[in-house]
């Protein structure tokens, strides 16, 4: 326990003298400290000495108490003297000084410490001593370290940080992080995740709940999510992808370790998967026109050839597909040659030639791709009853996005390719087009090809 030297004495207090209780109290709370701290009067003489200054220094209170100063115990003789000095001219300086020394051990070995000075002042206001708070120069140097290593996460990090509750709560957020999701930095603390983050928010959630529970996942962790970003009227939503790493707050007061919640760092990489995405993408489309091509090569009815562009094309890329082709340009009207089953998934069907013309009503995408010798991208529209819209151009049931490509051949139309993707997939984009533009090039030279045979001069 902690001693005390009371004015008049030099015996350190112990069980045969037991101290008021309000020295008891004083004793407890010196040796609860978790700096090492002791007291001189205003002779330089040590009148308290706690268990943390015991145990950096391996002096005890019964050795320490009652001593003159440090010289010849907890210091060198060279030093003593500047020690002493330094340590009683705090009684005579404004607010506290911060020094440091070389002290040494009870075993003889040298310990520098950092110290923190100030007057103690008797009821007259005079000074009746000195206080001294120390620690071990690299264990203060840790802490200004980690206090100074959270300030710049907090405030100059090129990354997301954001310390999360137990409830799953953001309790602080850097402007970083606050940028990526759309808010203030105190606007989202102790909002529900789910109030900032739509689609994804689950997985994350969960992510952070077996962090609390479990320790933190032994690499980083990529989450998709869509953020809510409040806009005029409806709310509109961005597709991120998150690169995450958590790891598990807690305290280092408490005797066992009680989860203070989840530290968690995120990099936005969305550029980069969808760069990754579109790089796969691209090379699995490669592929698939290269095996076409050479499935087509060993088909005998350049019809049929025309099919397996179409069913290789498929795989995806579209749920559904159709192949017309021009029965006549003045007016136009086009023919189903062949298409996917709109039931069952199975290869592309031919269809005779002979059939009827498809009952395309003005203004339909198929017919405006010929017209454009181009593609033609077509979407039903929000509030429209989907079946109804897919109905009303010739396609299957659940019909949500339409892209039509051109089959031209030898400088002229011989039909169109239409691809449909149900409201499971996303709509059309500008590659898509691309890709679906190099397909029509091998149908249109198969079905010229099949015309040709055939002793067709359209």
């Amino acid at each position: 326990m902690s001693a005390s030297r009371r004015s008049g004495t030099t015996d350190a207090l112990g069980p045969e003298e037991p101290e008021p209780d309000g020295a008891d109290l004083l004793a407890a709370l010196l040796d609860g400290m978790d700096a090492a701290l002791c007291a001189f009067d205003a002779d330089g003489v040590v009148t308290h000495w706690n268990r943390e200054a015991e145990r950096v220094l391996g002096w005890s209170a019964e050795e320490a108490v009652g001593r003159h100063g440090f010289a010849g115990w907890a210091v060198r003789s060279a030093d003593a003297e500047e020690v002493q000095g330094r340590l009683l001219a705090s009684m005579h300086a404004p607010g506290r000084q911060v020094n440091e020394f070389a002290l040494l051990t009870k075993e003889g070995g040298r310990v520098l410490v950092r110290t923190q000075s100030a007057a103690v002042r008797g009821p007259d206001g005079k000074p009746a001593g000195v206080y001294c708070a120390f620690s071990e120069v690299h264990a203060q140097i840790d802490l200004e370290r980690s206090i100074a290593l959270s300030e710049a996460l907090f405030e100059d990090a090129a990354w997301g940080v954001v310390l999360v509750d137990a409830d799953l709560r953001p309790a602080v957020m850097n402007g970083h992080a606050a940028r990526a999701m759309g808010t203030g930095r105190t606007a989202a603390l102790g909002r529900p995740l789910g109030d900032l983050v739509g689609q994804g928010v689950e997985e994350l959630e969960s992510a952070l709940a077996h962090v609390l529970a479990e320790g933190a996942p032994p690499s980083p962790t990529e989450v998709w999510v869509t953020l809510r970003r409040p806009g005029e009227g409806a709310g509109r939503t961005e597709r991120r992808c998150w690169r995450s790493g958590f790891v598990r707050l807690a305290s280092p007061l408490a005797e066992e370790p009680v989860p203070l919640g989840v530290g968690w760092l995120f990099q936005d990489v969305t550029e980069a998967k969808q760069n990754e995405q579109e790089a796969a993408q691209l090379r699995f489309r490669s592929q698939q026109l290269h095996r076409a091509a050479r499935a087509a090569a060993e088909c005998e009815n350049p019809a049929e050839a025309a099919t397996v562009h179409l069913d290789f094309a498929l795989a995806g890329f579209a749920d559904h597909a159709v192949i017309d082709l021009v029965a006549s340009e003045e007016p136009l009207r086009l023919v189903r040659a062949a298409a996917t089953p709109s039931g069952a998934p199975g290869p592309s069907l031919l269809v005779s030639r002979g059939a009827l013309p498809v009952r395309y009503a003005a203004g339909h995408p198929a017919l405006q791709c010929v017209e454009r010798a181009g593609s033609v991208r077509a979407a039903a529209e929000r509030g429209v009853v989907r079946g109804d819209w897919a109905l009303e151009r010739q396609w299957p049931e659940g019909t949500v996005y339409a892209l039509c490509a051109a089959l031209r051949s030898r400088g002229r139309a011989v039909g169109v390719v239409t691809f449909l993707r149900s409201a499971s997939r996303v709509g059309f984009e500008r590659g898509d087009a691309v890709y679906a533009e190099s397909v029509a090039v091998r149908i249109a030279g198969a079905v010229d090809l099949a015309w040709a045979l055939a002793g067709d001069e359209r």
